[in-house]
């Protein structure tokens, strides 16, 4: 009789063998690990095991410095990515696909996927809006295996927000198709100009996809009608996402994702926010945007006596905006008008999708040795006092007799980061604030000579005022 109860000592043979991969689950092992690409990235669960629990005190017992580093290191995280000046497509037309399927009530994302998507979606909307106010946004689902419209192609994001919130009401199921979802999104894409982008984000829960036919057919299409798209698992890598992003976006994987946590899916879809860089190889792109132009209308808004129809819905308002050529009023910009189908927006817009072209570089950590050398003691933006330089023979790195604790990766020591024109010295909140929201160097912005021979004065301590 077999025992079943769980308590049956394996024995030693058994262990050598299975180390040894001498028996048939050693060969399956060495197969599945000969068969890997050489090519393919590590995944995030295959990354070796971190101690972060191993926390090193200082002299004095405590732990605050390295809590304090660590704190930085997150925020800076976020802030370290290429800012290599590239050609951008800044007037995006994208669609947002949300599974609406059964597989959405999972829990593992708390409190599920379904309304954590939702939620994530409403936050996506207004950062899209935000980093691309000149470009148009749709939202689609994918339900009981047909694709079904949650709002039309606009640049209103309250229309969109007001549309995903209705979705809370509404409970998940059915399966997802992918194909139909595709498909539906092509017919929206295929009136979008040729100066714009076409784009495609999927956020997938599933782990299957319930097509009418081949969908290698839609992905040809796709391809053909330059069609990016972009796929965010939430629950585990599918073959048939990762060929349709790689095809899609002619080779590159890295438009193919899948969220191990709620933060992870948060730092995912936000991402996609950034407008996509227009490739080298895309040659039928470079002849269609060389010397193209755009034309766009600038109107003023307007405040009428008595209230009139406007031309986008239809509703009586006082206010709006005359349309530059045909003089028809839209309630909101930026918008395209109903009547002449001319881009209206405010030069606003136009300057808030520069930075995108022209990134704000990233600033860089500052050593014990560079803040003694510039005698900085306080926030150049926001005037917030800098720890006390030691003396250079306390200095240290490590756990050492009256050192400080090792700080994280990606933060600085002495909790300074410098802006290497200026070479002012910026506190992490700052730090964060300049490369997320303002997207200038305050000490770039207010310095009428930047570096040459002499390099900035120090910060936060009493210099001659540079001449102009």
């Amino acid at each position: 009789m077999a025992d079943s109860d769980g308590e049956y000592p394996g024995s030693d043979d058994d262990i050598a063998l299975g180390m040894n991969g001498a028996g048939p689950s050693g060969k399956a092992k060495d197969k599945s690990l000969a068969s890997r690409p050489k090519g393919r990235a590590q995944a995030k669960w295959e990354a070796a095991a971190s101690s972060n629990w191993e926390l090193q005190e200082g002299a004095d017992g405590s732990i605050e410095g390295l809590l304090g580093g660590l704190e930085e290191a997150g925020k800076r995280k976020r802030l370290l990515k290429d800012t290599t000046p590239l050609q951008r497509g800044i007037i995006r037309h994208t669609l947002l696909i949300l599974d609406l399927s059964i597989a959405m009530t999972e829990k593992d994302l708390r409190p599920t996927r379904y309304l954590l998507t939702i939620n994530y979606t409403i936050m996506f909307i207004r950062e899209f809006f935000e980093q691309n106010p000149i470009s148009q946004l749709g939202i689609l689902g994918m339900r009981d295996g047909v694709a079904v419209r949650v709002s039309d192609m606009s640049g209103n994001p309250n229309d969109h927000i007001n549309a995903v919130k209705t979705l809370r009401g509404q409970d998940p199921k059915g399966n997802p198709s992918l194909q139909n979802a595709l498909e539906m999104a092509r017919g929206s894409l295929y009136h979008t100009p040729s100066h714009g982008t076409r784009e495609v984000v999927i956020v997938l829960g599933a782990l299957l996809s319930s097509d009418p036919g081949d969908i290698h057919d839609t992905i040809k299409s796709c391809i053909k009608d330059r069609i990016r798209v972009s796929i965010i698992g939430l629950a585990a890598q599918m073959h048939i996402c990762a060929e349709i992003c790689r095809k899609t976006n002619s080779g590159d994987d890295n438009s193919y994702n899948v969220a191990v946590d709620e933060v992870d899916f948060q730092e995912i879809l936000m991402s996609i926010t950034t407008p996509p860089v227009v490739r080298a190889t895309d040659t039928e792109a470079q002849k269609r945007n060389q010397a193209a132009l755009l034309m766009m209308g600038f109107p003023s808004r307007i405040v009428e006596k008595a209230a009139t129809l406007c031309a986008c819905h239809g509703n009586l308002t006082r206010g709006g905006y005359l349309c530059s050529r045909c003089k028809a009023k839209v309630c909101n910009l930026p918008a395209t008008c109903p009547t002449c189908d001319l881009t209206l927006i405010l030069s606003t817009h136009l300057a808030r999708s520069y930075h995108h072209l022209f990134p704000l570089r990233n600033w860089v950590e500052v050593p014990w040795t560079r803040a003694r050398q510039k005698r900085s003691t306080q926030c150049f933006g926001c005037l917030a006092a800098f720890p006390s330089v030691p003396p250079a023979d306390r200095e240290s790195t490590g756990g050492a007799p009256g050192g400080r604790t090792r700080r994280a990766e990606g933060a600085s020591e002495s909790s300074r980061y410098e802006c290497e024109t200026c070479e002012n010295h910026f506190c992490i909140d700052c730090d964060v604030f300049c490369h997320e929201a303002v997207h200038n160097c305050p000490g770039c912005q207010s310095s009428a000579h930047l570096p040459g021979a002499e390099g900035a004065e120090a910060n936060g301590m009493d210099g001659e005022a540079m001449q102009a």
